[in-house]
């Protein structure tokens, strides 16, 4: 099993890394990229893992980034759908189903 990411999740990892490296520098940005890696690695371990929403998505959150992945299984692949910050427009994804 491994994972892909949907093409508006791609942008949103990036984004986020932008971010931490500009306010923090690339200590703080490998650590967000190493935490979304090992997140996404359990995912593929563990498809069932994160809380199950309405529509048949898992929401998993990072630990110790305010992100969450929202993700599916579909087939023998992790799709992340979105790499969302927890507190900023809540459902703007929605679209993506």
């Amino acid at each position: 099993m491994n994972f892909s990411l949907h093409p508006e999740a791609e942008p949103e990892l990036a984004t986020a890394g932008t971010f931490y490296k500009q306010q923090a520098g690339v200590t703080l940005v490998s650590a967000f990229l190493a935490e979304f890696a090992h997140v996404a690695g359990l995912l593929v371990g563990n498809p069932g893992l994160g809380t199950r929403t309405e529509s048949e998505l898992r929401v998993y959150p990072l630990r110790r980034f305010p992100y969450s992945l929202i993700y599916r299984a579909v087939g023998r692949c992790i799709r992340i759908l979105v790499v969302g910050h927890q507190h900023r427009r809540p459902g703007y994804w929605r679209g993506r189903l």
